[in-house]
């Protein structure tokens, strides 16, 4: 949706490595926003996001008009199986509905050989290779990990928002991630105690949380002990910004 960071770049540099032609698409979905949500502050800098594209010598940078994108109300959407209801989709409903359905647009429109999405968003990308497969799309989509400030807090737009107090704490998210891994590899399998405490203690330092989870990487659902691929994905707020972050486990 633009605002370049690291993250997005890390992207583009391995679209490079696999492409001949690189398209970037830029567009603030209307579609993926609840109406008490940012779309109107959402930060827009197409600018200084070319200069950037220039840089990395991209071949198009594709940033359609609302209007070309949406030219009547649009009322075919794409349904989604129920993964995508919970979790990020349990606190923003209607949210993956709205990213799968201009991911669709996106795809029709580019006819793209391969795309590439960064593991930040782990459940849009696990809905959007979901979509790919059962719509066949003839679409190759590879994954980026996550790029992170030097003190661990995953690169984001809305990482702007924080304040001086509240950007030096959002660090202890990714924290609270590493902690939990370290105590699934020292042999904890409550994965359910592990939730709560770490809930727990963000919510005691000033967060509102809405969700830590330990789920199984390849499906989503809760994670068992004979699981051997496992993530944990986490949301939060700190202020008025929410933050999200998650970590992958090979045990």
């Amino acid at each position: 949706m633009g605002n370049l960071h690291d993250g997005h770049l890390a992207l583009i540099r391995k679209a490079k490595k696999y492409a001949d032609f690189v398209v970037v698409s830029i567009f603030v979905n209307p579609l993926q926003f609840s109406p008490n949500e940012d779309f109107s502050q959402y930060p827009r800098t197409l600018n200084a996001d070319c200069k950037l594209l220039r840089n990395l010598d991209v071949d198009i940078v594709f940033a359609p008009d609302e209007k070309i994108l949406f030219p009547v109300q649009q009322e075919i959407l794409v349904l989604l199986p129920s993964i995508a209801n919970k979790f990020e989709g349990k606190f923003r409903p209607g949210f993956f509905c709205g990213v799968a359905t201009i991911v669709l647009k996106l795809f029709n429109i580019i006819q793209p050989d391969i795309a590439i999405f960064g593991k930040k968003d782990y459940q849009q990308l696990h809905i959007i290779r979901l979509m790919v497969q059962q719509l066949n799309f003839p679409i190759k989509i590879l994954d980026v990990e996550t790029i992170r400030a030097a003190d661990g807090l995953a690169l984001s737009s809305r990482n702007q928002y924080l304040d001086k107090a509240q950007r030096q704490e959002a660090s202890y998210l990714h924290q609270t991630l590493k902690n939990i891994i370290n105590d699934i590899i020292a042999g904890q399998n409550n994965f359910s105690l592990l939730e709560n405490k770490a809930t727990d203690k963000l919510s005691e330092r000033g967060w509102k949380v809405d969700y830590v989870s330990v789920l199984n990487q390849e499906t989503l659902s809760p994670v068992h002990t004979r699981d051997k691929k496992i993530v944990v994905l986490a949301a939060a707020r700190i202020g008025k910004t929410r933050l999200i972050d998650n970590i992958e486990i090979h045990r």
